[in-house]
């Protein structure tokens, strides 16, 4: 059986001055989902867009969009994100004091609730809780910047995240953050990884159209 695994090219690495050209060449790709990091210089040490811009995505956006909360006290916005069009909607781990309480906060609003979890991070301690997240964000890079290199540790765990996944009976996606290109993508697809965002690699090549195939392609 063939395995679908779903490429989604992040939009921070887009160019900015011509924002509505790439989201269309992504709506025209083979790409599944649309990425966005919304970064508040807090959490991470960087600032991306905000909620205009978002707003902006979702009106031309024909695909998913995955939300990607790189902020602290992230319960705030779970009801504006939900009216800007995100359809996937993940915080950190590390951001969250009653995580539980969180993800409910966002099924409630209509979307589906993903976890996001840093490199230090193990996947263990998510075990109590996989039944309620949708999707794990595993970061294979620190999470702020775009371009960084892929961490080989992330291999081992997605190898321990898939297993937890099937002991608890879930049917919580993996998607891995940071670092994808041509090199590791199929390893990571055949370790169990759903999802694959892959920024700089896409939006730095001279075809963003035909990088996004050959994804497809070599993680089928």
């Amino acid at each position: 059986m063939t395995k679908n695994t779903l490429i989604a090219p992040s939009v921070l690495a887009a160019d900015f001055a011509n924002l509505q050209r790439d989201i269309e060449m992504i709506n025209n790709s083979e790409a599944d989902w649309f990425h966005i990091d919304i970064m508040d210089g807090v959490f991470v040490p960087n600032i991306s867009f905000g909620m205009p811009v978002l707003q902006a995505i979702s009106k031309h956006a024909t695909k998913t969009i995955d939300v990607h909360l790189m902020i602290v006290d992230p319960d705030r916005y779970i009801s504006t994100f939900a009216q800007l069009g995100a359809n996937i909607l993940t915080v950190h781990y590390e951001a969250c004091n009653h995580l539980h309480r969180t993800l409910q906060a966002i099924k409630a609003e209509g979307m589906k609730a993903g976890v996001a979890i840093n490199p230090h991070t193990n996947v263990r301690v998510l075990e109590d809780i996989i039944q309620d997240i949708d999707l794990v964000c595993i970061m294979s890079v620190n999470p702020g910047f775009g371009g960084q290199s892929f961490i080989e540790k992330t291999y081992d765990k997605v190898f321990q995240l898939k297993e937890m996944i099937q002991r608890c009976k879930s049917n919580t996606l993996i998607e891995i953050d940071g670092g994808v290109t041509n090199k590791n993508a199929k390893q990571l697809a055949d370790a169990g990884a759903d999802v694959l965002v892959a920024g700089s690699y896409v939006f730095g090549a001279e075809n963003p159209t035909a990088t996004i195939s050959d994804l497809k392609k070599i993680t089928q």
